[in-house]
Formats: structure tokens, sequence, C-alpha cells
């Protein structure tokens, strides 16, 4: 069966909604991007702010920009992009990369893989584990590429079954699952990292969110944010609490 129709697919994996779902906020995102990241941390603020934690549920699709830009990730793109992220949501605890500069991560895809494979025990698992390992990376400066700091990570997951997730990653189990949200990510199904996908199908890369490039391109410049418009998160988490069909 098609994950993406509706019900689990061979692999034995969750659905996969790149168009969206009824009363569902679909993420596509790659866990190291700063500003999917915002994403993240303000549709949690307006979901608590309108209707607590259990609806409408985050469901997290996998866009690893490794895979899109085939490099390692970035570091000088992704701490350029920091001090804005956290201009946006500075209770967050933003940090600049504490730790030794050889030990920088440099693939997101174990992370990625983990909350694919915490998907299989439920969405709320997932987005658990996605909200730890983004404050992993962003606020603890931990190596989120090492397998046991994914499970540290994990282990702070009250829903997370910790020794179910080791034995998922071990065995590959949420790996095909990674490529196919990639695919279908770079087919066009999202635009960024970052992008919202509405109960209605509609699209929205880095809500309310504008940037440019000021100067010369890397590894000079500097982005900047020139319009930022938060109350987007209320109309989409309204949108899905409003959704009729869910």
């Amino acid at each position: 069966m098609d994950a993406a129709a509706g019900g689990r697919g061979a692999d034995g994996h969750p659905p996969e909604p790149f168009g969206g779902a009824p009363g569902t906020l679909v993420v596509f995102s790659d866990i190291a991007c700063p500003w999917s990241t915002v994403v993240v941390l303000r549709l949690r603020e307006a979901r608590a702010a309108r209707g607590g934690t259990a609806a409408p549920p985050i469901l997290h699709l996998a866009h690893p920009l490794e895979l899109l830009h085939r490099k390692p990730l970035a570091r000088r793109v992704i701490d350029a992009e920091i001090p804005g992220c956290a201009a946006a949501t500075p209770h967050f605890g933003w940090s600049l990369w504490q730790g030794r500069l050889d030990e920088y991560p440099v693939s997101s895809l174990p992370a990625v893989e983990a909350v694919q494979a915490a998907r299989r025990q439920s969405e709320a698992a997932a987005e658990e584990l996605d909200f730890a390992l983004r404050r992993a990376l962003f606020v603890e400066s931990r190596c989120i590429t090492l397998r046991h700091e994914v499970l540290r990570a994990a282990a702070r997951c009250p829903l997370v079954d910790v020794e179910r997730l080791a034995g998922d990653l071990d065995t590959g189990a949420a790996r095909p699952a990674v490529s196919r949200q990639s695919q279908a990510a770079m087919a066009g199904a999202a635009t960024c990292s970052g992008y919202v996908v509405a109960p209605d199908g509609s699209g929205l890369c880095n809500p309310g969110v504008r940037t440019r490039w000021l100067g010369p391109t890397l590894p000079a410049g500097v982005p900047v944010v020139v319009a930022d418009d938060p109350v987007r998160y209320g109309d989409l988490v309204g949108l899905a609490l409003d959704d009729p069909a869910a």
C-alpha cells in the first residue's frame, strides 16, 4: 500500500501525506536547518496557545539538505543563520557551536532517520524526538551524527521507546522512508527545509519569514531578515483545528 495514501506501507512505515492530511500540519525539514527549527518552535507555540499539545499533530517528514545539495552540512551557513533565528525565537536558548571544531556534525541523516523510526512508534514520539534533537544540536552543541548522541536525546523523551528505537536504527528500518520522503521533496513536494503543508494541501516555505543575502556570496556576506510575521503560525494552527475533514 502507498503510505502516502493512508495505512502503512510495505515496509511497515506509517503514512507519508506529502500533500497534507486532515487536521494535521505536515512539516518537511532537516533537523540541522536553523530556520526549519524556527518553524517547528513557532508551530508548537501557536498550537499551545490555541489547543494544547494534543491537537493538531505536527507530522515530520524528512528533507535532508545534504541529499539535496550533495555535500556535508555547511557550518558557516548554519552559523550565519543562527543569529536571525535566535532573534525570532530567543527563548529556545540558541548557541553557536561550542564543541571542538572537529566534532561538528558532518551529517544529520542519523538524526533524521531516528525521527522517522520514532514515527513507527507514534507521531507524538517522533515530534518529541525531533524537538530533543534540535535542542541537542542548537542549544547543547551535541554531535547528532553519532548514534549514542541520538539515543542520548531519545532518552529524554518520555514517549520514545529507546530500546525499540535503537533496534530500528541498527536494522535501518526507517531508512527507506527517509529516501522516499527526500525524493518526494526534491521532486516538488517541498520547496525548502521548513516547508509546512496545511490540511487543504497548500504549502508555505518558512511561513511569514523572508530573508535576503547581504554582501558577496559565501564565505563572505550574511543573511538578513527583511520580513517576519509570526501571526501566520496561528493561522496555520487554526486551519488544522477547524478542518472539517479531521
